[in-house]
């Protein structure tokens, strides 16, 4: 088996998480082996169950099947030159993307824009404050298509003429939420949308995390608009500190739910974001 179909299989295999894929991928490229499974699933540290199913399943024709139903999705894996460097240096990279799109915008400076999905107007206005200027800049904002932040970043930087990627929680053939449904249309012709999982894969709630370290990883700073205590814009800020990406919030009143997880993160060191040179200062700074 050729490194590439190893790698194919490896990324759309069931029964097997991201990490432990990865920990193959690695052992796999390490040695140079592609074949030998058992020997494999012993290097890496397999658990019984895993290394049972990998041996004994691997090349079934059930992955047979999926492979085929995917082979017409144009893929960037992690074999490809133009694979983000800042994604590969981080943790449990994507072994294999599927899109839709403008792939050359994976190259360039980009921002991740995360927030609530419950937007106030508060959020919406502080979008329209802030980020007009930084697509001005050619800079290109990364988000996850969700309602509320997500979405009306999107919208704006397209309003306005700009770059923007969107990562989903769900194969490329799903509309997640129906209310987007304009939306990821108009990003596939005029942005990128990227998925981590196969067609007719749903929004399932784990998957949502998991696409949350391709947005911090993608960008080179991420900037979180209204975010309650504990929420996944702020799992998103907190695998960008842990990628030594830089970390901007915009502040808002203590009085409100949706202000407390910006408010927290500024007071942990995050830079506020009080104007679009703060945001377009901090890229300048980032090394990636």
């Amino acid at each position: 088996m050729l490194e590439e179909d190893f790698l194919r299989r490896l990324h759309i295999c069931p029964h097997m998480g991201l990490v432990t894929k990865y920990r193959l991928w690695q052992t796999a490229t390490h040695y140079h082996e592609f074949n030998n499974r058992l020997f494999l699933s012993q290097e890496a540290h397999l658990t019984p169950k895993t290394a049972n199913y990998f041996i004994q399943h691997f090349v079934d024709p059930e992955l047979d099947d999926l492979l085929n139903q995917n082979k017409e999705m144009a893929t960037i894996t992690i074999l490809d030159p133009d694979y983000p460097l800042s994604l590969k240096e981080c943790f449990c990279p994507p072994l294999l993307l599927y899109y839709q799109g403008h792939r050359e915008l994976l190259a360039g400076r980009k921002l991740a824009v995360v927030g609530a999905r419950n937007m106030t107007a508060y959020g919406q206005n502080a979008l329209k404050k802030l980020l007009p200027e930084v697509i001005d800049q050619g800079i290109t904002v990364v988000s996850g298509l969700a309602r509320g932040i997500d979405g009306a970043s999107h919208r704006l930087t397209l309003t306005h003429g700009g770059k923007t990627i969107a990562v989903i929680g769900n194969g490329l053939n799903r509309i997640y939420p129906h209310e987007n449904a304009d939306l990821q249309m108009a990003i596939k012709k005029n942005g990128l949308i990227l998925s981590e999982y196969p067609l007719d894969s749903r929004p399932l709630p784990f998957h949502f995390p998991e696409r949350n370290r391709i947005i911090a990883g993608l960008s080179a700073a991420c900037l979180v608009v209204e975010a309650r205590q504990k929420s996944g814009s702020l799992i998103t800020a907190n695998i960008a500190v842990q990628e030594n990406r830089n970390v901007l919030a915009v502040p808002g009143s203590i009085l409100q739910p949706l202000s407390k997880g910006c408010n927290e993160l500024i007071a942990e060191g995050a830079r506020p974001a009080l104007t679009p040179e703060d945001i377009i200062e901090e890229l300048a700074s980032c090394r990636v």
